[in-house]
């Protein structure tokens, strides 16, 4: 069972490009650090061969995640404007607000492009999920680590 991975299209470029420097100037970087390593002498107790072992493993894993990432990404737009009673859903921009504190404004992004300081909340966090499918105007309950509490979407983009 494959998953699918939302993301926008800034999101799948910049994935692309990670993949790209990972197969292209990383293994190339890694490749002479174990090439040193392994003329450094012992290899049994060579830190700096160790080292570039576990760099290897980590590159090959991550261009291995991020095949995989990208090989089942679906691209999402923002919504634009949306129609009266169109629901929130990935890609939208939302404003929430929680009782008197200051109104929140997230754009709603797949895990994998999730950043909260960029103002990108996943589809799977607990207020991704809480107001996927609501509409502008609807108070929400949002199920969080911190606790319940409503939320109201204020302002959908």
């Amino acid at each position: 069972m494959t998953t699918t991975n939302f993301l926008t299209k800034e999101g799948f470029q910049k994935l692309q490009e990670e993949l790209d420097h990972l197969r292209t100037t990383k293994r190339m970087e890694v490749a002479a650090r174990l090439h040193e390593a392994m003329e450094g002498g012992e290899l049994i107790e060579n830190a700096e061969y160790e080292a570039a072992k576990n760099e290897q493993s980590f590159v090959e894993g991550r261009i291995q995640e991020l095949d995989l990432l990208l090989a089942t990404a679906q691209i999402i737009e923002g919504t634009g404007k949306p129609k009266k009673n169109e629901a929130i859903q990935v890609g939208s921009k939302v404003t929430i607000k929680e009782g008197n504190f200051d109104p929140e404004t997230f754009t709603i992004v797949g895990a994998a492009e999730a950043n909260p300081r960029e103002g990108k909340i996943s589809n799977e966090s607990p207020i991704g999920k809480a107001i996927i499918g609501h509409k502008l105007g609807d108070v929400v309950k949002a199920e969080t680590p911190g606790g319940t509490y409503n939320v109201k979407i204020i302002k959908a983009a």
